[in-house]
């Protein structure tokens, strides 16, 4: 793994970087990068949907307008309302759900984590690791829509403009999860076990029960048990690489796990078990769903239905990759579901309410 960028830059060029470069973390990399290639596309979205009348400017005079205007448009009369339009608001917009987007993720990992925040809340909050993206999704979205209304935004346009937008950068803060072993992983995968040297080693489902006397301390801590923790046994195909079904996130941001034979340095630590990278799955699947949003924008002419289907698809993703993923569960008698799964039901209900709704709204149709 590579918690920072100049263990990054180590690994990658087998060389010695300057220092400072451990100060940005790899999971704040990748989730700038997100940020710049979501914003890229909002806007680029933003400027089609403009160019189609559907999206109309705000008119502001001069002196409130004018941090909005390139040299092309300025104007010397202080009385002129001058239009802008909703793409020159982006760098507002992609501020609005950083902020947000943080705040809501980290009010709902303490809900989700009731017991570690309230044993030490103050360092769960700084904690730069403990995110929890639906809360981060519904928090900026409440801002985002009060933003839309108050510069008289069509929110209905907006949504569908930004769906694609935020498929692709969920899926690439997901590599940043993966890149920088940030915790975000899936049940141990028991075909194999951490050898001393960070390495993977096979081992048969008769030897799982040693495997886990070996590193008994560890369950316990995080587990509370030797004989409850949760993990499927599954050997990689021939020709395909192990790392696909089981990694150890050795080097991992957070140091969990056990020690890392021979190791010095910042970041020494590795999962005694093999676990699911399910962080790397939800990237590729949420790359390639942005690829048949981007696809369909032009063809789902009513509405809302893009935005509608973006929320169903994150839903049934969302909620079929929590299926291997280790998290706080909730007592509700006879289901026990994950807050994650909670909030996916939800998407996937509303995203199907929002298609039926919106089907027969013909002032919102997207022209030809």
């Amino acid at each position: 793994m590579y918690p920072d960028l100049q263990y990054l830059f180590e690994q990658v060029f087998k060389t010695n970087v300057p220092s400072f470069l451990g100060l940005f973390k790899t999971f704040g990399f990748f989730v700038a990068l997100a940020f710049l290639a979501a914003a890229y596309l909002l806007q680029k979205e933003l400027r089609r949907k403009e160019a189609t009348g559907l999206l109309q400017p705000e008119l502001l005079p001069l002196p409130k307008a004018k941090k909005y205007l390139s040299k092309g448009d300025i104007t010397t009369n202080t009385q002129d309302l001058v239009p802008v339009y909703p793409h020159k608001r982006v760098g507002e917009v992609v501020l609005i759900a950083a902020i947000g987007g943080l705040v809501g993720a980290k009010v709902f990992n303490a809900l989700e984590s009731w017991d570690q925040f309230t044993a030490d809340p103050i360092s769960s909050l700084l904690s730069g690791s403990g995110l929890t993206f639906y809360g981060g999704l519904i928090v900026a979205a409440l801002l985002i829509f009060n933003h839309c209304r108050k510069h008289k935004i069509n929110f209905i346009h907006f949504c569908d403009a930004i769906a694609p937008a935020l498929m692709l950068g969920y899926g690439i803060g997901r590599l940043g999860c993966h890149f920088s072993g940030d915790g975000d992983w899936g049940i141990f995968n028991s075909a194999y076990i951490s050898a001393p040297d960070a390495s993977l080693k096979a081992i048969t489902a008769n030897e799982y029960n040693q495997a886990i006397l070996n590193a008994t301390d560890y369950y316990l801590t995080n587990f509370g048990t030797v004989t409850d923790v949760p993990y499927a046994y599954v050997t990689a195909p021939s020709g395909l690489p192990t790392w696909l079904f089981a990694m150890n996130f050795n080097h991992n941001v957070n140091n969990e796990g056990i020690p890392i034979s021979g190791c010095v340095g910042k970041y020494c630590h590795m999962l005694p078990m093999s676990v699911f990278p399910t962080s790397l799955y939800e990237a590729v699947i949420c790359i390639f769903l942005f690829i048949l949003l981007w696809w369909l924008r032009k063809k789902l002419k009513p509405g809302m239905h893009l935005f509608g289907l973006y929320l169903v698809l994150n839903g049934l993703e969302r909620f079929s990759i929590e299926k291997v993923k280790v998290n706080y569960r909730y007592d509700w008698g006879f289901i026990h579901p994950a807050q994650s799964e909670i909030i996916s039901i939800i998407l996937l209900i509303t995203g199907l309410f929002i298609i039926f709704f919106y089907r027969s709204r013909k002032y919102n149709i997207e022209p030809t």
